[in-house]
């Protein structure tokens, strides 16, 4: 396993070890972070070097985004010139041109949108999709109605630890894949935990049955490890919230009707077996 493998493994695992804590310091977070460091054998004394060519990477990515977020504005704008002129010179042939160039133009804005908007594990939604299609601009505040749901796998650990975090990656894209049968919108929120965004025209009834049926449908599957097999479940909350409403609120509410339905589905499921 690479460093910058091992490094994503703890990182996961130390979202998931301050998941419960109310106040978070730098000193907390590293004592956190360096014990599941020290779990893995991983040496992180040159942090420097490692957060410089995270960075590195990050930013080269970020600088390809832009560029070609730069080409295609170009190529949109000197098409629609190109489009005007077809239209006014009546050159039906040149018009037909400037179409196909527009519909391969869209397809590299799909693609940038998904670099941007895509989990890269799971291609869930991330953060920033759900931030900026569901906030309004520089607050933490809904722009419309819904009900948010948050989804946590049970025993997520037990996976890793027992079958290792290859097969707890494909864990967690065949959770994502499964929640996407609601028709609704999956965001990976983060480590093993996915929310769900149903419309304001879903009831909350609606929306938990749905939830219940795609965890039942799960529960009663096998996923296999090399010679071994084993099961996975996820416990869920959610709230309705309004146009207006905080979204850091709305979590903490839903995370508390989602930690009440995980003491009633482990008293069920005791274990991956």
């Amino acid at each position: 396993m690479s460093t910058e493998e091992a490094l994503k493994i703890i990182s996961n695992e130390t979202l998931n070890s301050i998941h419960d804590i109310s106040v978070v310091t730098p000193s907390i977070y590293r004592s956190i972070f360096s014990k599941h460091a020290l779990a893995h054998d991983t040496d992180i004394l040159d942090e420097d070097k490692i957060t410089n060519k995270i960075l590195d990477e990050k930013i080269l990515m970020c600088q390809d985004i832009q560029e070609k977020t730069s080409k295609s504005a170009l190529t949109l704008s000197d098409n629609t010139s190109r489009a005007i002129l077809a239209i006014q010179t009546k050159d039906e042939s040149k018009l037909n041109e400037v179409l196909k160039e527009t519909q391969n133009l869209r397809d590299e804005i799909e693609k940038l949108k998904e670099a941007v908007y895509k989990d890269e594990l799971t291609h869930a939604y991330n953060r920033k999709w759900m931030n900026d299609n569901y906030l309004n601009s520089d607050t933490e505040t809904f722009n419309a109605s819904g009900i948010l749901s948050i989804i946590d796998l049970n025993y997520f650990k037990i996976i890793n630890d027992t079958h290792g975090h290859v097969v707890g990656d494909k864990v967690l894209v065949f959770i994502a894949n499964q929640l996407r049968k609601s028709k609704e919108n999956v965001i990976r929120y983060g480590g093993d935990e996915f929310i769900i965004l149903f419309s304001s025209q879903e009831s909350k009834e609606s929306a938990l049955k749905k939830l219940n049926n795609i965890r039942e449908s799960i529960i009663s599957k096998k996923l296999k490890a090399g010679d071994k097999s084993f099961r996975v479940s996820f416990s869920f909350g959610a709230y309705t919230f309004k146009e207006g409403d905080s979204l850091p609120d709305t979590i903490e509410l839903a995370d508390k009707d989602m930690y009440e339905d995980k003491i009633e589905i482990k008293k069920r499921i005791t274990g991956i077996d």
